[in-house]
């Protein structure tokens, strides 16, 4: 009993750290920390464009999923499809909101393209999720991971360890997704395949 205890705690702290609003915070910081070659712009550059994509991709959808929650008729736990789909399309806004600030800056178009990967990774959930509950948690990581594997392919590097562990932590998303019964099998690792497929192809070949 304690033990089951133990997991689900583990699982609930894995999915808050690996939340769908953080990841592409996380994915910019891996990029600043990485041995791509883009990784030497300057920090103060850095600082400005974390902000903007932890506003927008982060703080904006948190507020306007708080604003939904004032309608008595909207669940935060987002067990129904529409209160989903609504809160993808503030997220798809705010994602869009922070490309269009990112691209004004003198920067490697590269980032701009990730955030429009994740733009499309938020359209592409809404009409599955007006029908079924996919797996946002597993299309956040799955597209970070894709994010990863197609700048590998565009650069010709070879990130192993990287990817290594992205892999690792997508595998733990998943399991605490199904440990807390939030999704079946099929909903993650639809959801994964959502988000690697879209970043994989995005990051390779615009």
């Amino acid at each position: 009993m304690n033990s089951n205890k133990i997991l689900i705690q583990i699982a609930r702290v894995t999915s808050i750290v690996f939340h769908p609003l953080l990841i592409p915070t996380f994915g910019f910081l891996l990029l600043f920390n990485s041995d791509f070659y883009f990784s030497i712009l300057p920090w103060n550059v850095k600082k400005y464009m974390l902000l903007i994509v932890f506003l927008s991709t982060c703080v904006l959808p948190a507020i306007s999923i708080f604003i939904l929650s004032l309608n008595p008729k909207f669940d935060l736990s987002m067990e129904k499809n529409t209160d989903r789909v609504l809160s993808m399309i503030f997220s798809a806004i705010s994602y869009y909101l922070g490309y269009q600030m990112l691209k004004r800056l003198p920067v490697f178009p590269i980032y701009n393209v990730l955030l429009v990967g994740a733009v499309l990774v938020q359209i592409a959930l809404l009409p599955i999720s007006m029908r079924w509950k996919i797996s946002a948690h597993a299309a956040a990581i799955g597209g970070l991971v894709g994010g990863i594997l197609g700048l590998s392919f565009r650069l010709n590097e070879n990130p192993v360890f990287l990817l290594s562990l992205l892999i690792l932590a997508a595998g733990l998303v998943a399991t605490s997704r199904l440990i807390l019964g939030k999704h079946t099998q099929s909903q993650v690792y639809a959801g994964f395949m959502v988000g690697f497929l879209i970043l994989t192809l995005v990051i390779t070949f615009i």
